[in-house]
């Protein structure tokens, strides 16, 4: 979530008027995030935010996303859920922008989340991908393995500016994870993006999942290594195997991973670290001064990938057979 593109007071008045929800109070942007535009409405029936989906985001997948929350709340998944204009579409236009009403999620992200908010998040997970079953849209995940060498190459011959010995670290880390990568595990929705800033509490319980901008098909054990490296590692970049068992088995609890996803994980994990150290990398590097873009760094996610290149077994993520399949 953030702010790109700026609104008027009467050009948002008429954009809601197609809307159910009132008059118009206030509006104010919301700026975390990098995708998007995001403005917090208030209206006299209530709260919701707007977004207005930015250039870095395919119009064509947003009635994978606009559905999809929309399915996974009808059975039963808190999340936003868009609201329907006037005439029936989910989708409207405001400054140029195509733009969404969503509904408001009461909720705040968790700085320094416990162990006993992974097993909720680990619990919620599998939830969303029991829901999840029965969507009929179907978005290819673009970055999954065979979109990494693209997005690698892009800054492979200036890796070695980040830090001595990347170019050869990372091309020979592709090469294997390419040769090794499963095929035939279970898939479905994911979120592919599940980490703390997209999972709201309220009062040590969790109230809902948001952004589903990068939900897409693939296997689903897959949202399970995103979130090990997302909640379970520490600072320091140690793993806190604590958190980790809390988080699989709340996982396991609600969908028990088979036998094939579980000799698969470390594998899984090695790949989702190298997945978002490369976009970090690539915005690292080729993010120019005063871009809107807000670059993190790299490292975090190079020292998880060499973390998960020395575990053997499920088990050194707290992995316990008595909660599986």
């Amino acid at each position: 979530m953030a702010v790109y593109t700026d609104i008027t007071e009467d050009d948002l008045k008429q954009f809601l008027s197609a809307y159910d929800v009132g008059q118009l109070t206030s509006y104010k942007g919301i700026a975390e995030g990098v995708e998007n535009t995001n403005f917090l409405l208030h209206t006299t029936s209530g709260a919701y935010i707007l977004t207005l989906y930015e250039k870095r985001v395919d119009r064509n997948d947003l009635p994978f996303f606009l559905g999809l929350m929309h399915h996974l709340a009808e059975r039963g998944l808190s999340c936003p859920l868009p609201l329907p204009r006037a005439d029936g579409a989910l989708l409207g236009e405001l400054s140029g922008r195509p733009a969404a009403v969503i509904s408001f999620l009461e909720g705040m992200w968790l700085r320094k989340p416990e162990a006993k908010h992974c097993r909720e998040v680990g619990r919620a997970l599998a939830q969303m991908h029991v829901a999840g079953e029965g969507f009929e849209i179907t978005r290819r995940n673009a970055l999954s393995v065979d979109g990494w060498r693209p997005l690698w190459n892009n800054s492979r011959d200036r890796a070695d500016e980040v830090q001595e010995g990347l170019r050869e670290e990372i091309s020979s880390e592709l090469d294997a994870l390419e040769a090794q990568w499963p095929k035939d595990l279970r898939a479905g929705v994911i979120h592919a993006d599940l980490f703390p800033d997209n999972v709201f509490f309220l009062n040590d319980e969790l109230s809902g999942l948001i952004d589903f901008y990068f939900a897409c098909n693939d296997f689903l054990v897959y949202d399970v290594a995103v979130c090990l490296n997302a909640w379970c590692f520490e600072k320091d970049g140690s793993f806190n195997i604590t958190k980790g068992t809390a988080l699989l088995a709340g996982y396991n609890a609600v969908r028990p991973l088979s036998p094939e996803e579980v000799e698969a994980l470390p594998l899984l994990c090695r790949g989702s670290a190298l997945r978002f150290f490369l976009t970090r990398l690539y915005d690292w590097l080729m993010t120019p001064p005063g871009a809107l873009v807000v670059k993190k760094d790299p490292i975090e996610y190079l020292k998880k990938l060499q973390f998960h290149r020395t575990v053997r077994s499920a088990a050194a993520y707290g992995f316990r057979k008595a909660d599986a399949a």
